[in-house]
């Protein structure tokens, strides 16, 4: 393969993903509306076509022009986008679903791809727009991938856990950063052993990469750290980046309650483990950056942009309460 056509492809995952197809030799078109900073503008490596990709007739224009050999689908949040894309590209060498682990529909450990069952997604939840319908309109796309399949498209779907990196626009990871590097104290909800698997940026591009040559049709594969951290260990290879070091503070129900905040409001809590399996990947020759390699470049990347996660919650005057407290005991 040689010409890839990358819906989206100048924010998050889609801005590694051209960065490692240009790695790997590929000629690569980006389809997107413009709304955001292009920062390929510059390299004539990158074409790059104006289309909104909800619009049937932009995919369809792009698929003249372009003629890829690889469609990567990373901005297709609606059930509609992957059946129309599967469609429009039904003769391309590889279409890759950019889905997500959210797209499971039961609470075991490890979620398997061919094991763990999807999430249902009603027709009213097939066009809504919330956060709360994520997970189902995944699996309905990862669903119209396999029916893609089964027609004859070679189309495939990856499963990213929760992202973080370089260039992390919902500053999840910058919120904890942030904290280690202002605070000597920070406050880590539970007993800090909660698990939420997360999966690095630039592996998520190398399996996304990987999946379009190697995978094979009707297929989903999950990808994550192969190194699981808990809450506490990430605060810790944080501060280990920073050069510092912090008093982790573990805080339960009763406690947070003391700055009214309860331990779902913490960005990377979740009650029960979320924990994906990626033996699947690994089979097909994929590797995981090392952790503390991988913390390093987003540390890295943090200290030298404006990110600070302050949009999430919760404030540290709140949490200033609940040391106030914890000190009492």
């Amino acid at each position: 393969m040689d010409d890839a056509l990358v819906i989206g492809g100048t924010r998050f995952i889609g801005r590694h993903l051209v960065e490692e197809l240009l790695e790997h030799g590929y000629d690569v078109t980006l389809l997107n509306r413009g709304s955001h900073e292009n920062p390929f503008a510059d390299d004539d490596r990158v074409r790059r076509i104006e289309g909104n990709r909800t619009n049937d007739s932009a995919l369809e224009a792009a698929a003249l022009e372009v003629d890829p050999d690889a469609v990567f689908d990373c901005v297709a949040y609606y059930p509609k986008d992957v059946q129309a894309a599967t469609r429009i590209f039904d003769d391309c060498e590889a279409y890759v679903f950019v889905s997500s682990g959210a797209a499971y529909g039961r609470e075991e450990i490890p979620k398997r791809e061919d094991e763990t069952p999807l999430a249902d997604c009603s027709p009213e939840q097939a066009v809504d727009d919330s956060g709360a319908t994520y997970g189902p309109r995944k699996a309905e796309g990862d669903r119209a991938v396999f029916a893609a399949a089964e027609r004859g498209v070679r189309a495939m779907s990856v499963r990213p856990c929760i992202v973080y990196g370089p260039h992390d626009y919902t500053e999840r990871l910058d919120f904890w950063i942030d904290r280690v590097n202002r605070f000597d104290r920070v406050v880590v909800p539970g007993d800090g052993t909660n698990l939420w698997h997360r999966a690095y940026v630039g592996d998520v591009a190398s399996a996304l990469r990987i999946v379009a040559e190697r995978g094979d049709a009707g297929e989903a594969y999950n990808v994550g750290d192969r190194r699981l951290v808990t809450l506490e260990e990430m605060v810790v290879l944080i501060a280990d980046q920073l050069d510092t070091t912090v008093e982790v503070v573990t805080a339960g129900p009763r406690e947070l309650e003391a700055g009214a905040i309860e331990p779902d409001d913490y960005v990377l809590y979740r009650e029960y483990p979320h924990v994906l399996s990626t033996a699947k990947l690994a089979a097909l020759g994929w590797e995981s950056t090392p952790i503390g390699e991988a913390m390093a470049r987003s540390v890295e990347d943090h200290l030298e942009s404006d990110r600070d996660g302050s949009e999430h919650e919760p404030d540290r005057e709140s949490e200033e309460r609940v040391l106030g407290i914890l000190d009492t005991f």
